[in-house]
């Protein structure tokens, strides 16, 4: 054999000749969320290992995604319906299902078995536990009407599970509804603003849509300084943005203790549900506020977080291969994503205005903007707005009482939607 003959045998087996145009702009899209990541630092820690795995999962030829299981079983049904047809045999369908039989976990590809971190809702749920052990709740404590903005945020959720059912309805993708019910619900909860929450949804009700939500939720949450402020300023005025609030009140380690155990025995009674998000959220705050379990709560913010994070984000871009992703509905998926956060933090700030008239003027509307539950980010976004009417006013420790009061609604909504299609 010649060397050119060896060169174009070595170039027709690569990955270079199977590469599809499908493949090919997922790769770009994949740059394009590097960019956003690496230079204009939006959301990296999440964005750069699902850039990387949704990378990955587009290169021909890898395999990284391969579902053994999955395969067998196809061949099986391909085997049982030639067979049906005439043109197969009884000894195909049995080899077929021997080997179907013969399939392990191990013989899927390397990012297919660490979605099963996904897929089982391990991984969401042991991101919420180290964000309980990072999350203060003595803001929402110290000022309970906290709570009731924190739901008042969730408004967005509602509003596009609305708005993705009625298109559902009213469009379809191949004979079929652009979106199912389920479908729908796992893409409202976008508005809740966090990005474990959605996945973990996403996974159990619609997992074909996880990538784009994933990709959605968590590129909107970067975009929160810049899609709430106008929300804030339409609907707030320049006196209401300078109220200023008193100082919030000393929590006692009492309550910041009986806090998560009492949160986590009602939410759970009231949507059994919620056990797993509301579980690990309070399992992880109490290790936080127990005092007696501090090396196990550092463990949570710091070393288990970041490995389930990496493992989490990688598998959850790998999902978006081309074949999927490059579908009318993530277009959709995107449009109703911006929707529902815009409508959440309109709720929320429509709920602080309320709020505002029934306390006499002594509670700030902003903060019902930070009742998404995107932490600390949100408070962020209300102190800086509340700042620039009045340099002295200092909001940020009120904004994180319906911030952290947010993770818990999302959970919450999250729950009673998966109570509903799961």
């Amino acid at each position: 054999m010649s060397f050119a003959e060896i060169l174009r045998a070595t170039m027709e087996s690569s990955g270079f000749a199977a590469l599809t145009v499908q493949q090919a702009v997922m790769l770009g899209i994949s740059l394009v969320l590097f960019y956003l990541a690496i230079v204009k630092k939006f959301e990296p820690l999440l964005l750069v290992p699902i850039a990387f795995g949704m990378m990955l999962a587009n290169l021909p030829g890898a395999g990284l995604m391969f579902d053994a299981r999955a395969a067998a079983e196809a061949e099986l049904a391909a085997a049982r319906a030639a067979l049906e047809a005439g043109s197969g045999s009884v000894e195909a369908v049995n080899a077929a299902a021997a080997a179907l039989a013969e399939v392990h976990w191990y013989d899927s590809g390397l990012l297919r078995i660490l979605y099963s971190g996904v897929k089982s809702s391990v991984f969401p749920c042991l991101i919420f536990l180290g964000i309980g052990a990072m999350t203060d709740f003595s803001p929402l404590l110290s000022n309970p009407v906290s709570l009731l903005l924190g739901g008042g945020a969730q408004f967005g959720i509602y509003v596009a599970f609305v708005a993705a059912n009625g298109l559902g309805q009213l469009f379809e993708v191949g004979g079929d509804p652009l979106f199912t019910a389920a479908q729908a619900a796992a893409i409202a909860i976008i508005g809740g603003a966090d990005g474990p929450t959605a996945i973990f949804l996403a996974s159990i009700i619609a997992p074909e849509l996880l990538g784009p939500i994933a990709v959605a939720a968590y590129s909107y949450m970067a975009l929160i300084p810049m899609i709430q402020p106008p929300i804030m300023r339409m609907l707030t005025t320049e006196e209401e943005r300078r109220i200023k609030m008193p100082k919030l009140r000393e929590v006692s380690k009492a309550e910041r203790v009986v806090f998560p155990i009492l949160v986590t025995v009602f939410c759970v009674l009231l949507l059994p549900a919620t056990a797993p998000l509301i579980g690990m959220l309070m399992l992880g705050n109490l290790f936080r506020e127990c005092g007696v379990t501090e090396r196990l709560s550092e463990t949570a913010q710091g070393a288990l977080t970041n490995i389930v994070t990496i493992l989490l984000g990688t598998s959850v871009g790998a999902t978006a291969d081309g074949a999927t992703f490059l579908q009318p509905q993530t277009l959709v998926i995107v449009a109703l994503g911006l929707v529902a956060f815009s409508f959440s933090t309109a709720g929320g700030l429509l709920l602080g205005k309320l709020l505002c008239k029934l306390s006499g003027g002594k509670i700030n509307p902003l903060i019902g903007a930070a009742g998404v539950s995107a932490v600390p980010m949100a408070a962020r976004v209300a102190q800086v707005e509340g700042s620039k009417a009045d340099p002295t006013n200092f909001l940020l420790m009120h904004a994180m009482g319906p911030n952290v009061a947010g993770v818990i609604g999302s959970a919450v909504a999250a729950g009673f939607l998966l109570l509903l299609f799961g």
